[in-house]
């Protein structure tokens, strides 16, 4: 398995506009938090945010589009999940 800071490596590839300067150092850590701030669509206006099972199919469908290898893909698809289904639970 990836370590958590490779998988932050893969995730920045896709989501280079993001700014994680203000989250936790830890590399799992930021991981995490940056796809709870994606899926919770935080960088938006909260009158146009989207939910986040809706944002989540952003994010697989712009996971597949990518040139990531398979075996990367699915890392990250599976980190997103792990997020969502937390953030179900929350809610």
């Amino acid at each position: 398995m990836k370590a958590a800071d490779d998988l932050l490596e893969i995730y920045k590839q896709l989501w280079n506009n993001r700014s994680l300067h203000n989250l936790s150092k830890d590399g799992g850590n930021v991981l995490h938090q940056a796809i709870r701030t994606e899926l919770n669509d935080e960088l938006t206006h909260p009158r146009t945010r989207k939910k986040p099972e809706d944002k989540y199919i952003l994010a697989i469908k712009r996971i597949i589009d990518s040139p990531l290898k398979d075996s990367n893909q699915l890392l990250l698809i599976k980190e997103f999940t792990n997020v969502l289904d937390e953030i179900k639970k929350e809610s």
